[in-house]
């Protein structure tokens, strides 16, 4: 499995490289014990470029273990190890590695250290830590805070959401009372596995799947840009769901409003009226109270006081004001917290963080309490079902009852004890995106409702099961009927209940007209989708489409035109250009998302697999070539095509054109695209050159994230 040797940059299976910073400039390098007894890495001039600097004694040999470690021996008897590669990691996180520090004595830490780029081993601008007081993993940008674990409990680092149910066995933090606090990688798991520390900064677990013979990616440190330390600032509160995705605690505004509308948060929020610690002073009787904050980070420098229930923690901090004003000073903000808030973190991920507020703040006309919750979360909202009563439903999910199955997890058929038909959609355990579509689906299909929307009933979260439960939706969805390979045998035998062209219109009405012009414009939240196909278009018994899977929405401010991630996700084929490329997303990337979805119901082709070999044409590209060409009777499906309907057809493809045109300032609106479907009126805007009108290899057909289902049956 490992093997030693020198290499050329661009080889990024190496997990330790010994000359980093000094690279070899010729082809004769040299790997030797040197007479001092080190290893030493000479060039062709047989000049030192790196060495194992041990002490000087007699070694006689060096192994590789079968984990990987480089180990050097001296020449006693006992064959004793006097340096080993696992000390001295480059930027890899390996089984049996330890991360050390050493408060007390020696001062000693060792971490990883980033590539400079994906090519280059050099020394990166990002490097971890862990603290020896409270151990928590940390990650640095040269020296400021990138990223931090939460600290940890026993079991798990608090911070990482996921880790109960992803990586339990990939991390153990050990101190051996003598001042030396370790991070140790275990070896639970069976097959390879490793965490890398790679240029952007971003710490990603990955395992070796021998089934598939590939690399798969559970977990990652930074999922998205609320990851990132401090991203909001002071005071400020990230919601990867929402855009934009910072806001100030509530009773706080932004301390440069400038900065803050232009995107730049880090300078983060101020208090709109100051506490009132000192009741002595002040001589009021207002009193300053707690805030519960649910889902939120504990920031690095906050201080812990010993643990306590809610009511002794309150009581502490009020009748210590000199030091909370102290703390709030130097620290923006003191945190109590103690087994109760741990204990809660882990088993209903609702850890709470209390802030202090002053009392004499208004919400809708009335004082606020002490103990006041916010609870923005939408699990309280939903009906609770028990595992058990799942499993039952689902016949101990057993794979006669599955229906689909994604990166997300699997999706099961199930039948309550009242006879309701449900569909389950259970949450992998070693997918670090299912967590976060989760919530993302609880947060926003909770809290709308529409007959083109599929109906979210309810969820489960026990221990490390995580489900949502569905309506359960018997006929098949928009890609079984569009690409299935039986399906076009049906077509063949002109069956009663295929796709004709009225049902294609009306799963078209049903999607534009209502589903997401709902979405954008007339639910109490714009949502915009971000992953509009035909797998995620289910239909009921009359073919009355419903668009399903959230996890990858996000909720736009009503005045709000777009946003930006860094971490793009969605499906490819599907995905606008401004999107894919740089990160940008609006009511345009949906329009551009259905234009393709429109295109390919009009031609029974699917996006990603299409070709023809005599054009390097993709399908918009195709489209648009015999739209020009006026023979858009060779691109629609035979099985719909009637030249008594050719205006109709016509119009279909001249809208889908319109929607995947390559700039966004292009496209038309949602509303734009609904006008033109029921107007009369024949004459259409001439559509220009669509995005992605080459061909491109693609043979992957699942979402960039791995969250959405690619295999979907009935459900």
């Amino acid at each position: 499995m490992f093997k030693l040797g020198f290499f050329s940059s661009g080889n990024t299976t190496n997990r330790c490289v010994a000359n980093r910073d000094k690279p070899l400039k010729d082809s004769f390098g040299i790997f030797k014990i040197s007479e001092d007894g080190n290893l030493v890495v000479m060039n062709g001039m047989k000049v030192i470029i790196w060495t194992s600097s041990t002490s000087h004694v007699v070694t006689s040999s060096i192994a590789q273990l079968r984990g990987g470690n480089l180990v050097l021996l001296d020449n006693s008897k006992n064959r004793n190890i006097i340096w080993l590669s696992y000390q001295h990691p480059s930027d890899t996180f390996l089984p049996k590695m330890k991360i050390p520090i050493n408060s007390v004595k020696t001062g000693e830490k060792t971490g990883l250290r980033s590539w400079k780029s994906p090519l280059d081993p050099n020394y990166g601008n990002f490097s971890t830590s862990i603290t020896a007081i409270l151990p928590q993993l940390l990650i640095w940008k040269g020296r400021n805070l990138y990223w931090q674990s939460g600290q940890w409990n026993g079991q798990v680092f608090i911070g990482i959401k996921s880790m109960r149910s992803v990586h339990t066995g990939g991390y153990n933090v050990v101190d051996d009372e003598e001042g030396t606090v370790y991070l140790t990688g275990l070896v639970e798991r069976k097959e390879p596995t490793r965490f890398v520390l790679d240029s952007s900064g971003n710490l990603v677990q990955s395992y070796w799947d021998g089934i598939d013979r590939i690399w798969k990616f559970p977990w990652s440190a930074i999922e998205n840009d609320c990851d990132v330390y401090g991203t909001c600032g002071p005071f400020g509160s990230c919601n990867s769901l929402y855009s934009p995705i910072c806001s100030c605690l509530r009773w706080f505004e932004p301390k440069n409003i400038d900065e803050w509308e232009k995107g730049n948060w880090t300078s983060g929020c101020v208090r709109r009226k100051s506490l009132q610690c000192d009741q002595e002073k002040n001589k009021t009787s207002t009193k300053d109270g707690f805030l519960k904050m649910g889902y939120m980070k504990v920031p690095d420098f906050a201080e812990w006081l010993p643990p306590k229930l809610e009511d002794e923690c309150r009581s502490q901090c009020l009748n210590h004001p000199g030091e909370i004003r102290l703390i709030t000073t130097l620290a923006f903000f003191v945190v109590c917290v103690g087994v109760y808030l741990t204990w809660f973190w882990m088993s209903r991920q609702r850890g709470k963080i209390w802030f202090q507020f002053k009392r004499n703040n208004q919400l809708n006309g009335k004082k606020i309490c002490l103990g006041e919750i916010i609870s923005n979360v939408g699990l309280d909202e939903l009906p609770i079902f028990k595992f058990e009563v799942l499993a039952m439903s689902a016949n101990q999910f057993h794979d006669n009852n599955k229906l689909g199955q994604g990166g997300f997890g699997l999706v099961y058929k199930g039948v309550l004890a009242d006879g309701v038909e449900i569909a389950v959609k259970r949450l992998s355990t070693v997918s670090g995106q299912g967590m976060e579509e989760f919530m993302n689906e609880v947060l926003l299909i909770s809290r709308v409702q529409h007959r083109n929307l599929v109906r979210l009933l309810g969820c489960c979260i026990e221990k490390e099961e995580k489900m949502l439960i569905y309506e359960y939706l018997p006929n098949k969805s928009l890609d079984v009927f569009l690409f299935a390979f039986l399906f076009y045998l049906m077509q063949k035998l002109k069956l009663l209940w295929m796709l004709d062209l009225s049902k294609r219109l009306h799963i078209i009405e049903g999607i534009i007209g209502r589903g997401l012009l709902y979405l954008h414009r007339d639910s109490r939240i714009k949502i915009i989708h971000r992953d509009l196909k035909p797998s995620n278009i289910l239909l009921d018994n009359d073919f009355n489409p419903k668009i399903s899977d959230f996890g990858m929405a996000r909720i736009f401010k009503c005045n709000q035109d777009q946003a930006e991630t860094r971490k793009v996700a969605g499906t490819y084929g599907y995905m606008a250009p401004e999107y894919a490329i740089k990160g940008t997303f609006s009511e345009k990337s949906d329009v551009f998302s259905f234009g393709v979805l429109l295109l390919e119901i009009m031609s029974g082709q699917k996006v990603a697999c299409f070709w023809n070999e005599e054009i390097s044409l993709s399908l918009l590209g195709y489209a648009w070539e015999l739209w020009k060409e006026n023979g858009l009777s060779n691109f629609i499906d035979q099985v719909i095509w009637d030249p008594n309907f050719e205006i109709v057809l016509t119009k279909c493809i001249q809208i889908g054109l319109l929607c995947v045109q390559e700039f966004a300032r292009d496209r038309p609106t949602v509303s734009n695209v609904l006008s033109m479907f029921s107007s009369e009126v024949i004459s259409l805007p001439t559509p220009l050159k669509p995005a992605f009108a080459n061909f491109y290899d693609d043979n992957g057909v699942g979402s960039v994230n791995y969250v959405t289902l690619t295999n979907l049956d009935a459900r």
